[in-house]
């Protein structure tokens, strides 16, 4: 258990300064949020419920997969709590802005999807 969360910090934390690199090498303009602050949001949001879902998985391997459902409603709702200056107040979003904000969602997404889903089919 231990191992496998320690595999997927790595994964994820080499994924967040790669993906934070190029991505601020393609960005032309000033965005109107800081872009590391997303990426750190996800990076951070995605180690926790891949370390709940371990915990639950070994505890109640049959609700494990429900469990990560909510975990990632509360993840949406949280990223929309916590930036909602730049979703909801800001009306004028460039499409560097909108791809800034939906790319690290679903790049950590599907990371952390294949891995509780590895995780899952062990169990």
């Amino acid at each position: 258990m231990i191992k496998r969360i320690l595999v997927f910090t790595l994964v994820v934390v080499l994924l967040f300064a790669i993906a934070l690199t190029i991505h601020q090498q393609f960005i032309s303009q000033p965005l109107s949020f800081p872009l590391w602050q997303v990426y750190l949001f996800h990076a951070i949001a995605s180690l926790i419920v891949y370390a709940s879902i371990e915990g639950i998985c070994s505890i109640m391997p049959n609700n494990a997969g429900y469990a990560y459902l909510a975990f990632m409603f509360l993840k949406i709702g949280l990223f929309l709590l916590i930036f909602k200056n730049a979703v909801f107040e800001n009306d004028s979003l460039t499409q560097a802005e909108r791809y800034a904000l939906v790319l690290p969602l679903f790049l950590f997404l599907t990371t952390e999807a294949i891995a509780v889903g590895k995780l899952l089919n062990s169990k």
